[in-house]
This record gives structure tokens, sequence and C-alpha cells, in this order.
């Protein structure tokens, strides 16, 4: 049994009633930096007091981290508990080798389900493949429902919906395929007021809500970020994160818009948490809140993610509800991969073989289980650059397939050393050491251990995650850039 099965149970056994499974609710905002929750301790602010509150009541994890730092292929691996080269949407759904999410995906909502859940979303998918465009949207908008993961109950949403709307208008569809207009309305409001009519109706078995909001995600026509009417005003000379502070970038023009939309999403969850409450379903329902990816304002590359540092790869991951009101900070790294298996876990039912995620839960409760934790995230890139990722507490490790062709090729049989960060003395990441000389006080500053010798250690240690992950064992060469 998971940790929230039990809580449920004990309080149906003292009540005499038979044992209802815990609900879950899983808030997606969509390109959300870790350190814009406040109460991480990271940005000074405070602008954000409904997620301070989930974190001060819940379980929080400081260092989690998505498994791929793109839409599309963030998702599979959230629904899976696969890494995205195992899910086969390694990149943006759209171009004719990228299939979609398959119809036969084992997901989250396909093992609740068989469990009795309901299994309902609202907002952004990302996970429908390209059909022929038959009708305005039919590809961008409805998705048909062998194509959404096992959420077969209420459906309203948009494959892209970054392409379907804007912050004051725009369309969603429904499970029949209907289109619901929205106007005059800011969009993280009207999906919020979705998930509030769910949540006041009657329930006749346990849930499972995805609420996926698009924001803080830009605006991608209007190239930059769309907040509520008079909120970027609000946030005029912000506080500048320091990983963006020595670099180029769109920050210095569109960070005010950001903390804008951040803030939105703060006060939809507040929105959220009245009405569990209102219902009284907040005792009985798991509230998990994270994001696929971060953002690094063009500061790493061309956009604002598909990058392999922190910026794009921290994320928050939050949970409230049974089993995890204790107002707990787990520091162990955790991963995308590993939330479909833990939220299985929290309803006591089996993890399927076929993920490859880790159940945390332990962590919360078990020092033991903390000892052992393989404390390193996997990452895969792509898109922007072909690269395989290695981060633990002390050190990010990038190798990069320069040959690779973005368009077709997954992965790379050959990758060269590409950068390594110690996130100890540059939490930054600033200062590339890869291919760097091995001088004295660079030995002495590392313990005795040269750069050479902890770039080896983790090429091979790369290696052995990509074969786990599913991947070919691939070459990977010194890179000398620094004689």
């Amino acid at each position: 049994m998971g940790v929230g099965a039990p809580a449920a149970e004990a309080a149906d056994q003292a009540s005499g009633k038979p044992a209802r499974r815990p609900n879950i609710l899983l808030v997606i905002s969509d390109q959300y930096r870790w350190d814009f929750v406040c109460a991480y301790g990271k940005n000074p602010m405070a602008f954000t007091p409904n997620l301070d509150a989930m974190l001060r009541r819940g379980t929080s994890f400081q260092n989690a981290f998505t498994n791929q730092p793109l839409c599309s292929p963030a998702r599979s691996c959230l629904f899976t508990g696969q890494y995205a080269t195992k899910t086969g949407v390694w990149t943006l759904v759209g171009p004719p080798n990228i299939p979609g999410l398959s119809p036969d995906a084992i997901t989250l909502a396909t093992e609740l389900r068989k469990a009795g859940y309901s299994t309902n979303y609202i907002g952004k998918w990302h996970l429908a493949p390209r059909r022929p465009i038959t009708k305005p949207f039919s590809w961008l908008g409805y998705v048909p429902p062998e194509e959404r993961g096992g959420f077969l109950d209420l459906w309203q949403a948009s494959n892209v919906l970054e392409l379907t709307s804007h912050p004051y208008h725009g369309t969603i569809w429904d499970g029949q395929g209907n289109a619901m207009d929205y106007k005059d309305i800011y969009r993280v409001d009207y999906l919020t007021e979705l998930a509030v009519r769910f949540l006041r109706r009657k329930q006749d078995k346990p849930f499972l809500l995805v609420l996926s909001q698009l924001e803080p995600h830009q605006q991608n026509d209007l190239n930059g970020f769309g907040p509520p009417k008079g909120y970027g005003e609000k946030f005029r000379n912000p506080y500048v994160p320091p990983d963006l502070r020595p670099f180029p970038g769109d920050w210095p023009y569109q960070l005010a818009n950001y903390y804008g939309d951040c803030k939105s999403i703060d006060e939809s969850m507040g929105r959220i948490f009245q009405t569990l409450k209102e219902e009284n379903l907040d005792d009985n329902t798991i509230v998990v809140f994270l994001s696929d990816h971060g953002c690094h304002f063009r500061t790493r590359n061309h956009e604002y993610k598909r990058s392999p540092q922190d910026a794009s790869t921290h994320i928050p991951l939050m949970i409230q509800g049974p089993g995890f009101d204790n107002g707990r900070i787990v520091q162990e790294l955790v991963n995308l991969v590993d939330v479909a298996p833990s939220v299985l876990a929290a309803a006591g039912l089996p993890i399927p073989a076929s993920m490859q995620g880790r159940n945390f839960i332990p962590l919360i409760h078990d020092a033991k289980a903390r000892e052992t934790w393989p404390n390193e995230v996997f990452i895969q890139v792509s898109q922007s650059e072909t690269a395989r990722a290695l981060r633990t507490p002390e050190w990010t490790y990038v190798a990069l397939a320069p040959d690779s062709d973005l368009s077709r090729d997954p992965g790379s049989a050959h990758y060269q050393d590409y950068q390594l960060y110690n996130n100890a003395a540059d939490p930054a990441q600033v200062v590339n050491l890869a291919g760097r000389a091995d001088i004295p006080s660079l030995v002495h500053y590392f313990g005795g251990r040269s750069i050479r010798k902890i770039t080896d250690h983790f090429r091979e240690r790369l290696i052995a995650r990509m074969v786990e992950a599913g991947e070919p064992r691939p070459q990977i060469k010194r890179w000398n850039y620094y004689p």
C-alpha cells in the first residue's frame, strides 16, 4: 500500500464506511521555474502565498528535475513514468516521424481507471500526433479519445493550447469535439473555473483530475509572455535570479510579465484550495503541483528551454493531502518519471513494470530509503541539440552529439564531453569546467580530484544510465577544449 491509501482507509474504518481511495488532482504549470515558488527560499519577492502555504502544509521536493526540458517529451515522461526515448515522444509532437503518445501506452490515467477512478483532463495536452488538417485546428485542438492517454471521462482541452488561444480569448474542445470558446476572461481563470465546476459536482467514484495550465509559457505568436492586465506593471524591476544575470537574453524586458503569469497561477491555486475546502474534499484529495520544465529566457540558447542547465530542468514539485501533510522538505533528487509510480503507490495501487521511474514516497518517512536512494537524475535533450546529462547534488555533466540530425535522431551512438558544472561552488552554472586543464588550485579545491578524473567518472555513469533507460550503449569522447 502507498502512503495515501492507509490514511484514507483508517478514517473510513473509524466511521464504519467502506474504504475509499483518495482523489488525485494534478496541476501542471507550463514552464514554471522552481525558484518562483517563494517558500523554496530562493526568491525574496513573496508573491506566491498559496503555493507557499501548500509547501508548508504538504511535502515539497527541493531538488526535482524534468527528464526532458521540452513540453511534449516531458509530458510523456510524466504520464507514463518512462524516459522520452522509450515513449517515442522525444521531441515536439508534429513532424511525421514523431507519432505522439501511443494509444496503447500504459499511463497514470489507464492504471487509475482500472482501479475504478474517473479520469479527467482540462487544459493543454500536447501529446496527440499530427493528422491531416480537415477542419480548422483539427490537429492543433481536438484530440480523439484514442489519443488521450486514458483520460476518458471529462475532457476539456486543446492539443497545442498556445496555438488555439490567447490570454483573453481562444478555443478548447470537449470530449465530443465541440468547440468551447472563451473571451474577455483570462486563460488561467477560465481553465480554473472549469476545474472548479468539476470539483463542485457530485462524484460517485474517486477521481483523477489534471488541470494543465499554459502559463507561464510564452504566447508563441506574441514572442513573449501574456500576464493578466496590469500584472506586468506590478513587477517592474523585480528580483533577477542569479543564473540569468551574467548572460544576455530577453529577461530584462520579459521577466516582469513572467512574474505576472506566475502570480496568476498562484491565485488559481488559491481558488482550487478554497473549493476543495468548501466541498469537503481537501482531507481526501492528493494535490500535486509541478511543471514540465523551467525557463532560461534565451540565456542558454535561442529560446526559453531545451537546455541541460538547471534553469531549464529544475522544477517545482509539491504534494499535499492524505499521507503528505507533514511539512517536510525532501532534499534527495527526484524526477518526472518518478511521479506516476509514486502517485499510484499513494493510491494503494501496484506500479506497472513498464514504468522506469521509482516510488519516492519512502523518502518522506524512511531514513534507510534516503540512504540508498540513487541520488542522480538522467536528462535527455532534443531539438535544440542532441545531448544527455547527469545531474547529481554536486555536479552536472553533459555530453553532446554534434553530428546528430535534430529532425530525425532521438539519440546518437557518438557523443563528446560538452559541459561540466560544479553545482556546489557554482549554483548558477556559469563556469563550464569540461576539458579544463588540471591546474593545482582546481585539484586542491575539489579534494584532490582532477577535472579529468571527475569527467571520466561521470562519463561512465552517464553511459550506464543511457543503457538503463533503453538507449544503445554510446561512445563518449574526451574533449580537451582547454588544453
